[in-house]
């Protein structure tokens, strides 16, 4: 059930994002036109990485299935595969609107990749 309802977030998300930025221009769209860009375009990343981490789980799990390991490896809920794309989507949104203030530095980057790993290693030691 979250996979659909992820599925038609990110759907709509992208249609919505799509509409917005070939109809308006940031002059024109105003401040609510901006924050839903900045929402849309959060919620498909967060669809987007959501799909490709499962994905990749599913993959590693069916290659790794030849190999003879200690404790084979398990499939990614989804679940918890949107729990981390919640932190991870943050990081493009938070890129371009740091962009949008001013310029983006090292500085700016690592202070986003240091509040992603942050927020990663709290969700992997939070959820069981």
């Amino acid at each position: 059930m979250l996979q659909r309802v992820i599925a038609l977030i990110t759907i709509a998300s992208l249609c919505l994002l799509a509409i917005m930025l070939t109809s308006t221009t940031p002059a024109t769209a105003g401040p609510f036109g901006l924050l839903l860009i900045f929402i849309s375009a959060y919620l498909a990343c967060l669809g987007l990485i959501s799909f490709f981490l499962y994905g990749i789980s599913r993959i590693l799990v069916y290659v790794s299935s030849g190999f003879t390991l200690r404790r084979p490896m398990r499939v990614m809920p989804f679940r918890r595969a949107y729990y981390f794309s919640t932190v991870l989507a943050a990081a493009p949104v938070l890129l371009i609107s740091l962009q949008s203030v001013r310029s983006v530095g090292v500085y700016e980057v690592l202070l986003v990749v240091f509040f992603v790993v942050i927020g990663c290693v709290y969700i992997s030691r939070r959820i069981y």
